[in-house]
C-alpha cells in the first residue's frame, strides 16, 4: 500500500512538470509568433562623420547678350572655365553666385535708353552647361543683376538650373529662399541672401535669423551666402557698420554674418565688392566677407584688385565647424575669365585684408593658400 501511494505521488510529480514544460513551450512560441507579426525596429540612422569639402567662388557672369553678341566669350565660353575646372570638381559640393539672369529674349526696363551707368546683363541659357561641366552644384540667384530683366528672366533662369540639376538659392523672398543638398549622408542648406526686397535682405536681421532656423530644422549643415556692401578697389577692408553703395544699404555684414552664425549657421559665404575681403572665423565657423570676380566677361572693369580672383576650399566637420582650406590664386585677364597664378597675389591680398580686419579672429593663411584657424 505504501508503495502504491509513493508511485502515485511520483506519477503526479512527473505529470505537473511535462504540464509545466507545455505551457512555457506554448509562452515562448506565442511570444515568438507575436514577435514575428510585427515589423522589425528600424536602426537610428548613422550619420557620416566625414568631413564635407565645399569649393565656394564669387561672381559668375560668362558673356551677356544685352547689348550685342561682342561681349560674348571666344569659342562661345566652351574653353572659359577650363583651366579651374580640375579644382572645381574636387569639391564635394562647389558653390558660385550667378551674377545676372539665364534667358533668351525678354526686356529689361533697368536701364533708360542711351545710358553709360547702367549695366543689365542676360547670359544664354546654353552657358548653363559650362557651369554643369565645371562641375557647380549650386549657385547664389540673391544679387542686384538677377532681376535685370524682371520676373520672366529670373524663372528661366530657375527653369535653366532646374533642368541641369543645379540648385540655387535666393531666387525669391518666399519661395525660393533655401535650397536642400545631399552629400556623404548629410543634409547641407544653402541660403541667399542681397540687398534687395526681391529676395531675403541682409538688412533684415529676425528674417535672415527665422530663415536660419529652419533651416536647421531640416539640414545637418547650414550655408548662407550673402550679396552685400560697397563695391570697387575702396571697398576691400571690411567696415563695422552698415554699408552703402549709391543710394542702397548694403548690409552691416560682420553683424548679418555673425547674427546668422549665432542663429545656427555654419558656413557664411560673402560676394558683391566685385574685390576680395578678408576671412573670419567666429564661434569655429568661418566667413569669407567676399570672393570677389571670378567669371566676369567683357562687361566689367578687371584692373588690378578686381581683376583678382580665388577659390576658395574649405573643409567642415559634421557639426559644422571650420577645420581647414585652401585658397587658390587666380586672375581675370583682358576681357575676363579665370587663370590659375603662379604669384599668388589674391593669397597675399586676403592674408593681409584678413589680418588687418580681424586680428586674432582671422584665420592663418600660409603662403601656398592653406588656411586654418589660428
Amino acid at each position: 500500500m505504501k508503495k502504491r501511494k509513493e508511485l502515485s505521488f511520483i506519477l503526479t510529480i512527473c505529470f505537473s512538470l511535462i504540464v509545466a514544460i507545455a505551457c512555457q513551450t506554448k509562452t515562448v512560441e506565442s511570444e515568438e509568433t507575436s514577435n514575428s507579426a510585427k515589423p522589425a525596429s528600424t536602426p537610428a540612422k548613422v550619420k557620416n562623420s566625414e568631413p564635407l569639402k565645399i569649393t565656394a567662388v564669387g561672381d559668375i557672369m560668362i558673356g551677356s547678350t544685352s547689348i550685342n553678341d561682342s561681349y560674348l566669350p571666344p569659342n562661345d565660353g566652351a574653353d572659359i572655365l577650363k583651366e579651374v575646372t580640375p579644382i572645381l570638381t574636387k569639391g564635394d559640393i562647389t558653390f558660385g553666385n550667378l551674377e545676372g539672369p539665364m534667358l533668351e529674349g525678354g526686356k529689361t526696363t533697368k536701364c533708360p535708353p542711351g545710358s553709360t551707368r547702367c549695366f543689365a546683363f542676360r547670359q544664354p541659357t546654353r552657358y548653363g552647361k559650362l557651369l554643369k561641366d565645371a562641375g557647380f552644384d549650386v549657385m547664389s540667384l540673391a544679387n542686384n543683376h538677377a532681376g535685370d530683366f524682371g520676373d520672366y528672366g529670373r524663372e528661366s533662369t530657375r527653369k535653366t538650373l532646374d533642368a541641369l540639376g543645379i540648385k540655387h538659392a535666393g531666387s525669391d523672398k518666399e519661395s525660393f529662399s533655401t535650397t536642400y543638398l545631399e552629400s556623404k549622408g548629410k543634409t547641407i542648406a544653402f541660403i541667399g541672401f542681397a540687398h534687395n526686397n526681391l529676395v531675403p535682405n541682409v538688412n533684415d536681421l529676425a528674417f535672415a535669423k527665422q530663415l536660419v532656423t529652419e533651416a536647421n530644422k531640416k539640414a545637418d549643415i547650414v550655408v548662407v551666402s550673402f550679396h552685400g556692401g560697397a563695391e570697387g578697389t575702396d571697398a576691400q577692408h571690411v567696415p563695422q557698420r552698415t554699408e552703402t553703395f549709391g543710394s542702397e544699404a548694403r548690409g552691416n555684414l560682420p553683424l548679418f554674418a555673425r547674427t546668422v552664425i549665432d542663429a545656427g549657421a555654419d558656413l557664411v559665404l560673402g560676394h558683391g565688392p566685385h574685390v576680395l575681403r578678408g576671412m573670419e572665423v567666429y564661434k569655429d565657423r568661418l566667413i569669407a566677407y567676399s570672393m570677389g570676380n571670378f567669371t566676369t566677361y567683357g562687361m566689367f572693369s578687371l584692373k588690378m584688385e578686381t581683376a583678382l580672383t580665388a577659390i576658395f576650399e574649405i573643409n567642415i566637420a559634421a557639426d559644422g565647424k571650420f577645420i581647414n582650406g585652401q585658397l587658390y590664386a587666380g586672375r581675370q585677364e583682358g576681357k575676363g575669365g579665370p587663370t590659375l597664378d603662379k604669384s599668388n597675389a589674391a593669397i597675399s591680398k586676403i592674408r593681409a585684408l584678413s589680418n588687418a580686419d580681424f586680428g586674432t579672429n582671422a584665420p592663418k593663411i600660409s603662403d601656398d593658400g592653406k588656411f586654418s584657424a589660428q
